[in-house]
Order: C-alpha cells, then sequence, then structure tokens
C-alpha cells in the first residue's frame, strides 16, 4: 500500500498550491491513501469546514491536526461530525475533548489508522506522547496499518518517538517545523521514518509567512503581527511510504519538494 503524506497547509495560497499539485502528484504516485496536514489552511492558523472541503475536494482522504487546531472557533461546528475525517492531537488532556486523534478507514478491506499526535518539547504542555502511545496501541487491531502524524517542534523528541515506536507502527512522520528534513528512512526494515515532511504554501517567505514581521521580530525583539506570505510562489512538501500490507512494515519512503527552483518530480 502507498500512502501520500503532504505537509502542513498554510494559508490560501497553501491551499491553491494543493490544489494545484495535489491531482498531478496523485496521478504519478497512485497512492492509496492520501493524508494532509491542514492545521495551518486558514489565515495560517486553524481550519475552517470551507478549508476542510477545498483540501478533500484536492484529494485528501484524511486531513490532520496539530496545536493550532482550536485557533479557529468554526471548527467546533464540524469537528465532531463522524462523516468528516478531520484529526486533532490524540494527547489531548481529558475524555470529552472534542474530535478524535485517531480514524480507522478500510483501504481495498486493509484496515489502516491514521494516528495524530503532538510532542510537549518546546511546546505548549499537554500529556505525554510516550505514555498516549502506550495506552492507544494496545487498543487497535494488530493486524492494522498504523500510521503517524507526530506533530512537534524538537528533531529530538521525534526521533525519540521514532525509535519508541519502531516495530508497533507503520510510519512515523514529522510535521510543525516546516522545512523538509533529509533524513528518510526505515527503522529496523519496520517502521519509516521523517523527522518533517516539510510545508505547502509560500516558497518566498520564512514557514509560510511575509519575512519582514518577522525579521523585524529577530531585530527588535518586539511582538510582530504575523502575515501569510500570499502572494508568494507555490511550494509543496510530501512523501511516500510504501507498505507491505501483510507484515505492515514499511518497504519504502521517499521525500519530495516541489517548488519553483526544483520540478525533477513533475519532469
Amino acid at each position: 500500500m502507498k500512502i501520500l503524506f503532504v505537509g502542513d497547509v498554510v494559508g490560501k495560497i497553501g491551499l491553491e498550491t494543493l490544489e494545484n499539485y495535489l491531482p498531478q502528484i496523485k496521478q504519478r504516485v497512485k497512492p492509496q491513501l492520501t493524508i494532509v496536514n491542514g492545521e495551518n489552511a486558514n489565515g495560517g492558523k486553524g481550519i475552517k469546514v470551507e478549508d476542510y472541503q477545498r483540501i478533500q475536494v484536492a484529494g485528501a482522504d484524511v486531513v490532520s491536526g496539530g496545536n493550532h487546531i482550536w485557533d479557529k472557533r468554526e471548527v467546533m461546528d464540524f469537528i465532531d461530525d463522524p462523516s468528516k475525517k478531520i484529526l486533532r492531537p490524540y494527547n489531548y488532556p481529558g475524555k470529552n475533548v472534542p474530535g478524535r486523534g485517531c480514524i480507522e478507514i478500510k483501504v481495498n478491506q486493509k484496515k489502516v489508522y491514521v494516528i495524530n499526535m503532538q510532542g510537549n518539547a518546546l511546546m505548549q504542555p499537554i500529556d505525554n506522547p510516550f505514555y498516549a502511545f502506550d495506552e492507544l496501541l494496545p487498543t487497535l487491531d494488530k493486524d492494522a496499518i498504523k500510521f503517524v502524524d507526530f506533530h512537534a517542534e524538537t528533531t529530538s523528541e521525534k526521533i525519540a518517538i521514532g525509535n519508541y515506536l519502531t516495530g508497533r507502527v507503520s510510519a512515523v512522520i514529522g510535521t510543525h517545523t516546516h522545512v523538509q528534513t533529509n533524513d528518510a528512512h526505515i527503522f529496523n526494515k519496520e517502521t519509516a521514518y521523517l523527522t518533517d515532511v516539510g510545508m505547502t504554501g509560500s516558497y518566498d517567505g520564512i514557514l509560510g509567512v511575509k519575512k519582514e514581521p518577522i525579521l523585524n521580530r529577530f531585530l527588535t525583539q518586539r511582538p510582530n503581527k504575523f502575515e501569510v506570505d500570499d502572494d508568494g510562489r507555490m511550494q509543496i512538501g510530501f512523501c511516500v511510504v510504501d507498505i507491505n500490507d501483510q507484515t505492515n512494515n514499511a518497504r519504502s519512503i521517499h521525500n519530495y519538494v516541489i517548488n519553483p527552483d526544483n520540478k525533477k518530480f513533475l519532469d
């Protein structure tokens, strides 16, 4: 089974980039499942139902989230809708948190779990993700594929989770930092891993937002209002994980970025 995973969609330009490139990517990759992180889709922070629908129409089967999932209050209007395949991090504390952090779907009669989990290092502290995985995984079908979007800030925590879950899940792919890393590999011939898949949005900004306010913040150490660089050129970061349906172990993982200076994937 091929699973296509697309990194954080940032703002209006991110949605337009996804609509432009995702159909082309899917035509070439021919994935059985497509997952897109959409927590930054609306103005760079949060997601509304119209953003979810655009991501779905563009070709996503599941939309994952992260620390900005609650930033648009309108998310409460649809995050509990069972017909919407949208995730928020599993490890929010308490039993009455809206939405879900794990979704079960069938792909050609094969059961797949898509899991969204958030890190703690240098982020808003929520429940420990290591213990959260220990709680969740025993409740899932052992014969199913398990794909993890680990939304975290530090490379060390991401790599630690990858090691911790080796042999327990099929893939651990990092999101949140918006810069694709060059460390795609398979732990112990079992679990595919990538520290960060990158972002989908402006190639010309800084992490998808306009450069000037960020530069001014570094220069003055004063707060600045960040705005999505919706006038920039398009960039999309993604990876393709091939998983053995019989063993649930990853066979390969390849990461790609398409931007104005690198369109090799489309050649």
